[in-house]
């Protein structure tokens, strides 16, 4: 059993890292799907054991944000924004800054993937039309969102989860993670700003598609979801676990006299949804075999302890930019102590950070490409790697420096 569990789960984690299977139509979902079914299959896990490896509040807590995202979706308010915030393009730096600050913000309260899936074709017409090269534009929405979406644990889906495992507070979290994702914030801006100052202007045009239709803004529908967002937020404060404010709060929006229940499920991303318990069983089968103790102990053989702060960092790095953080981070939060808070944010802060390093390494980053492709825009691996990567030096740097600042203030 040892030696099957293995073979499935680095069977797994490779087609994971390569993201399809010669001669298949399959998807990294559908590998750790189908990697979770194999630990069923071969008896590795039971039935019972797979359910029971899930872990319901996390999945309750991502349900549930989704369900809040697909209010402002259908609301119109993201779109609503996008629109406000377009009027500033006559001076591109001011507007990319503003652009950028937008999208990390709402990155930190939503999902980033969501605010990706949202402003990008919004902002990739708006700025073909403006006659703006929106290659600079497009990049640093990606890289914003990721950082952004680094300072709390609501948002992204890694950090809900080292959030849930964790046990981790949410004020806390807030403010052992908001500090290196503001200088990240900055640094990245600075950097996109210096290769792209003299070329925010394109001299090819573009043929732009009209016949898009974006959601109509209901201001009723949008307050509802800021009401909601803020108590929310305000929940998250009291003792009352996060997975069971958001499920009610969630529960609260479907009962709508405009807006059928259809309509926001169906924006509901089931596919990342089906992702995590696959992962969960996936990890849990290792689990049953003593994998990951054996695999710690090898690891502190060879030098490399994960409960180094510094090591995590290096090591989440690289292995998110392999794998994806979200499965990078499912795998490394197995050798993290539950009762050291500071092994838990640097996870968060360096899986996150990581996904700006190339174009495969965060889900936000293939969202916002394959919408901006859909206009005739094409940021290419190369492209977006000039900038991803000083990036993603800068930040992981600062992520080095603020460890040991919070260590040296006893945070």
């Amino acid at each position: 059993m040892h030696f099957l569990a293995a073979s499935i789960f680095i069977a797994t984690y490779a087609g994971i890292a390569i993201g399809d299977v010669p001669g298949f139509a399959l998807d990294r979902t559908g590998i750790a799907l189908l990697g979770a079914i194999a630990m069923l299959a071969s008896g590795i896990l039971t039935t019972q054991q797979a359910v029971l490896a899930i872990d319901i509040p996390t999945i309750l807590l991502l349900y549930s944000l989704m369900v809040l995202s697909s209010q402002f979706r259908l609301g119109g308010f993201y779109t609503w924004i996008v629109f406000r915030i377009t009027r500033f393009m006559e001076r591109p730096e001011r507007f990319l800054f503003l652009m950028m600050t937008v999208s990390a913000a709402l990155s930190a309260i939503f999902v980033n993937d969501i605010v990706c899936l949202v402003f990008a074709p919004v902002l990739t017409v708006s700025l073909l039309r403006a006659g703006l090269n929106p290659i600079p534009f497009l990049i640093g929405l990606a890289v914003s969102s990721n950082i952004g979406s680094a300072a709390t644990i609501m948002g992204n889906p890694q950090n809900m989860l080292i959030g849930q495992l964790g046990r981790l507070h949410f004020g806390y979290f807030f403010l052992w993670c908001a500090p290196p994702s503001i200088l990240s914030f900055v640094g990245a801006f600075l950097i996109i700003k210096l290769k792209y100052g003299k070329n925010f202007s394109t001299q090819h045009p573009h043929n732009v598609t009209e016949s898009i239709e974006w959601p109509d803004f209901d201001r009723h529908q949008s307050l509802k979801g800021i009401l909601a967002t803020l108590l929310l937020l305000a929940a998250f404060f009291t003792p009352i676990p996060r997975e069971i404010s958001a499920i009610v709060i969630a529960g609260l929006l479907l009962c709508s006299r405009s807006i059928h229940t259809r309509a926001i499920l169906g924006l509901v991303d089931w596919h990342l949804i089906t992702l995590f318990c696959a992962l969960f069983i996936l990890i849990k089968g290792i689990e049953t075999v003593n994998i990951p103790t054996e695999l710690m102990g090898v690891l502190s053989d060879n030098g490399i302890d994960l409960r180094n702060l510094y090591v995590l960092t290096g090591v989440s790095a690289l292995v998110s930019n392999i794998v994806s953080n979200v499965p990078a981070t499912m795998l490394l939060t197995n050798f993290l102590h539950p009762s050291v808070p500071n092994q838990w944010y640097v996870l968060a802060l360096s899986s996150t950070f990581a996904g700006n390093l190339i174009t495969i390494g965060s889900i936000a980053n293939l969202i916002t490409f394959e919408q901006a492709r859909e206009q005739g825009v094409i940021v290419g691996f190369r492209e977006h790697a000039k900038t991803g990567i000083p990036v993603t030096i800068l930040s992981l740097i600062i992520v080095a420096g603020w460890i040991w600042v919070a260590r040296y203030l006893s945070l």
